[in-house]
């Protein structure tokens, strides 16, 4: 099979002119044109191997053999919708109980993140007879019409906030409103959440859900203060909902010591709903939410049945008994451990050196490197983040950004992800915040116009992110 119908020039233009304009691209100044991949690794047209930081999708590693294996060999056997009687959607349901608190029972196989969380808010206002919604600040919990109504990140952009949608502080201990200094930011920040409960009550209005992810990706790879998640759900509860835990980005083994997030607030915690999705398929759309037989059962007594076409076919859960053997027989959690901390270490190190480093953070490979141009004020460094971004590339390694300013560089890779990757990160990013000595004799100071305080960043980022005139000036006399 042909890598490549069209050259890259031919084939930026058909997508120009044939996919909506809204679907963007990675580096959209200069895409890459992606044409394999295996592993942690993605090829271009031309061979270039580059290293992928970003696709969580692929959890077990690009075009694994195992995956390729399980969906082709089913494919050839069989597939149908779940109507039909077949072993696999409850053999795949009985694995994920494994995995999950014993009250958790009852699936429902769908085959987007998106798709999950619509049916979790469904299952909530069924279930608790309320229609009011809390969530994070700067939250994103999918496309979707009822779900960008509960994404902060899109409605503030869009048509703005509804009024059975609340929103509670972020509990983000190194940019929120309680922070690392705070003798204990979890209760302090359950309580603005139970402030809303009381502000929804006050209006005549009662809560269906508290729906949040496990590990606030969008919002900036939060880590949640470990007892927050069982202090709101206490509050939730007394106030007739139900929490929910979005766990799309950041489930199965992703943060190494668990198999999901929410596990890290400790055994004594529970949600009522779990959504799930990305690295679930390895690629296939695949995705679940699992909840209580009482949540459950109140869904059934509507009298209206709930079928999805596509959703547990016997395809899609070979797919997710395949990507469950695999997490098992090569370790992946504990890769995620020995690897994830490694690289956590490492960009720590380059912390102490870099004063444009302002916070690092994570567990397992779930990591964020927080961009700041003042330690003290940490003022978000958005165009220098975006610099390093655009450098890595240059050195053939993929990442993004994320956070309400975008100054974070997150790195969410395949779970295969080696002790090497992780050094050839570090060494790249230290590299180029240091100053390309190819291209750049030094690295050069620019003055701090909200500060008047000096910091230092390399003069590639200086030419490629900061435009100002003071900026500029330091440049020319250097």
């Amino acid at each position: 099979m042909a890598l490549e119908m069209f050259r890259k020039e031919e084939t930026l233009a058909m997508r120009k002119k044939l996919i909506g304009q809204s679907c963007r691209l990675f580096y959209s100044d200069d895409p890459v044109k992606i044409v394999r991949a295996r592993g942690q690794y993605l090829y271009d047209e031309n061979g270039k191997r580059y290293l992928d930081c970003i696709s969580n999708v692929q959890h077990v590693g690009h075009c694994h053999p195992s995956i390729t294996q399980a969906a082709t060999t089913q494919m050839e056997l069989l597939n149908a919708n779940s109507r039909f009687l077949h072993d696999n959607i409850v053999q795949y349901a009985d694995r994920l109980a494994a995995t999950l608190p014993d009250k958790l029972r009852v699936f429902y196989f769908v085959n987007s993140g998106s798709e999950a969380n619509d049916l979790a808010l469904r299952l909530a206002h069924q279930y608790t007879q309320h229609e009011d919604v809390i969530v994070l600040d700067h939250a994103y919990h999918g496309h979707l019409t009822s779900l960008i109504d509960i994404s902060p990140y899109k409605f503030q952009k869009l048509t703005g906030q509804k009024e059975w949608v609340h929103v509670a502080p972020i509990p983000d201990i190194y940019r929120g409103i309680f922070r690392e200094d705070h003798p204990n930011p979890a209760q302090a920040y359950a309580d603005t959440v139970k402030d809303v409960i009381d502000k929804v009550h006050q209006k005549g209005r009662k809560v269906s859900a508290f729906f949040s992810e496990s590990l606030p990706s969008v919002g900036g790879q939060i880590l949640l203060p470990k007892g927050y998640s069982t202090k709101v759900a206490e509050y939730v509860r007394s106030a007739g909902g139900v929490f929910v835990a979005d766990e799309v980005q950041t489930g199965f083994g992703r943060v190494g010591s668990h198999f999901w997030a929410f596990q890290l607030q400790g055994d004594d915690f529970s949600p009522d709903i779990v959504t799930m999705g990305k690295p679930m398929g390895n690629g296939h759309p695949l995705s679940c939410v699992a909840t209580t037989a009482e949540i459950a059962g109140a869904f059934t007594a509507n009298g209206v049945e709930y079928f999805n076409t596509f959703g547990g076919n016997p395809v899609s859960c070979a797919i997710g008994l395949a990507v469950l053997d695999v997490i098992e027989k090569e370790d992946l959690r504990g890769n995620s451990s020995r690897v994830g901390g490694h690289l956590l270490d490492r960009l720590r190190q380059l912390q102490t050196k870099h004063p444009i480093i302002g916070d690092v953070r994570g567990v397992g490979l779930f990591v964020g490197l927080e961009m700041v141009t003042d330690k003290e004020q940490r003022t978000p460094a958005t165009d220098a983040a975006a610099q390093v971004v655009r450098r890595l590339k240059e050195e053939y390694i993929c990442v993004s950004t994320d956070g309400p300013w975008e100054n974070i560089v997150k790195f969410k890779p395949p779970m295969c992800f080696s002790m090497e990757d992780a050094d050839l990160v570090a060494d790249r990013i230290h590299h180029i915040l240091t100053g390309d000595w190819n291209t750049y004799p030094i690295a050069l100071t620019y003055y701090n116009t909200f500060t008047h305080k000096f910091s230092y960043l390399s003069a590639s980022l200086v030419r490629g992110a900061l435009h100002s005139a003071v900026a500029r000036d330091i440049i020319e006399r250097r």
